[in-house]
């Protein structure tokens, strides 16, 4: 399922240049190609949305996960100490971002896992780094960045 992780220097020595309006529609636009998009999208997560599913994501996405590497433990993406407004490309999603919260199908997000994201460093972490169990439940926690008052409180 693809080559080794690559590191968040990776993403940000190979920004390619974009400008502001088509860099937020491509933010939005799908990472699953089209012929495995329906498929993914018809997916759910199996798991509840219990508080102990919610901190065994946490953990995940602070840990072992590697989540907070590049998208911060925050899930604002790059850290408030990089400048993004000179960057341009595939940056780290930010998950808490409602636009995108509300444009991605968590069978998506788990594609993603899986299969990597397309035209970015975001490599895949299923199986090799997490279950698809644990994957289900990073992504109820990516879900709970995406709300704001859930997203403060599990950013601490």
């Amino acid at each position: 399922m693809g080559a080794s992780r690559p590191g968040c220097a990776l993403v940000l020595g190979a920004l390619v240049s974009l400008g502001a309006g088509a860099q937020e529609r491509a933010d939005l636009a799908p990472r699953v190609p089209a012929a495995a998009l329906a498929a993914a999208r018809r997916l759910a997560n199996p798991v509840p949305a219990t508080s102990e599913n919610l901190a065994k994501g946490k953990v995940l996405y602070l840990g072992r996960g590697f989540c907070a590497t590049c998208h911060g433990r925050d899930g604002r993406g790059l850290g408030p100490d990089v400048d993004t407004a000179a960057l341009r490309g595939a940056l780290p999603r930010d998950f808490t971002d409602p636009a995108w919260q509300r444009a991605r199908s968590d069978g998506e997000l788990l594609w993603i896992l899986h299969e990597g994201s397309p035209g970015t460093a975001m490599a895949p972490f299923v199986p090799r780094v997490l279950s698809e169990r644990e994957a289900w439940q990073v992504l109820l926690y990516v879900r709970a960045l995406g709300q704001r008052p859930l997203a403060e409180a599990a950013a601490r």
